[in-house]
């Protein structure tokens, strides 16, 4: 890595670039418990390390990120879905206008960047959970009355979130398929897929 940002800067330089040190910060991704690693330096200044980063929206730490990225959007998407509790009492929409709007607001900002996510049971057990309850409230199906979750699918028209991330992942997979094979995206090894 060290190499690597030695190589960035010096290239950057020649372009009339230069490399910020106080906005510029590492992070490692751990696999195993590797505490004497010589710290990453940028033109003789070490350069900061953080615990975790947010890229694109996405947050990263030092596991790979899913866990802490997935708990953030269920926070965010819960704000978001209770903002728009008016339109879930709302009497005079119908049940498919609002399933349309909860896809739409929710559940799309919910599952964004899910496909690049590396899901364990628990992790898509959060987000069902979360889904789960979203739709029980727009269908007015409230503790003590019961609806399965299976029911609540059909009634709603929607998959698990399992079913969905594996779509928007296969829907990725074309899409990087499609490209020529010289691209540099076709040997990402992240896209491989494993079921």
């Amino acid at each position: 890595m060290q190499e690597k940002i030695s190589v960035l800067a010096a290239t950057s330089a020649k372009v009339g670039l230069i490399i910020h040190k106080e906005k510029t910060k590492i992070l490692k991704i751990l696999k195993t418990n590797l505490s004497n690693i010589n710290p990453i330096t940028l033109n003789g200044t070490p350069l900061e390390e953080v615990q975790l980063f947010t890229y694109l929206g996405g947050i990263i730490d030092q596991q790979g990120g899913t866990d802490a990225d997935v708990k953030a959007r269920i926070g965010k998407e819960r704000v978001a879905f209770m903002q728009l509790k008016n339109i879930w009492a709302c009497r005079e929409l119908t049940l498919t206008t609002k399933i349309r709007l909860f896809n739409s607001n929710v559940k799309s900002v919910l599952l964004y960047y899910a496909d690049t996510w590396g899901i364990t049971k628990t992790t898509n057990r959060r987000i069902q959970t979360f889904i789960n309850s979203c739709l029980r409230r727009i269908f007015h199906n409230l503790w003590p009355d019961t609806i399965s979750k299976t029911n609540l699918w059909e009634r709603t028209c929607q998959l698990s979130s399992e079913a969905e991330i594996w779509k928007r992942r296969w829907g990725l997979i074309g899409h990087t398929l499609s490209k020529p094979p010289t691209n540099i995206t076709r040997w990402n090894k992240h896209l491989v897929m494993q079921p």
